[in-house]
């Protein structure tokens, strides 16, 4: 999971769908990220569980549009002599 979120192009998509979701063209759009690329770290993150759909809707011309919104609204990382720790803030 940590290796996801450290992944530049998912910490954007998350950062993006935390305070409501979003489709993969309005993530491309809003971080200038390429389509394939988003569309391929929104899977990932979906299944390890930091992802999840927040609505399925048909638009005008009969295509599914899914939106997508981070299941967390913060993380934080600490690093002891004792371990790693990860929290994660659910939304």
């Amino acid at each position: 999971m940590l290796r996801e979120i450290a992944d530049k192009i998912a910490y954007r998509i998350l950062l993006s769908t935390m305070k409501c979701g979003k489709t993969a063209s309005e993530i491309c759009f809003e971080n200038g990220l390429p389509l394939s690329s988003t569309y391929k770290k929104i899977q990932k993150l979906f299944s390890v569980g930091l992802m999840s759909i927040e609505n399925i809707s048909i638009d005008d011309n009969g295509k599914k549009v899914i939106s997508y919104k981070s299941k967390f609204q913060s993380l934080e990382f600490s690093l002891t002599q004792n371990g790693m720790s990860i929290g994660l803030k659910r939304v």
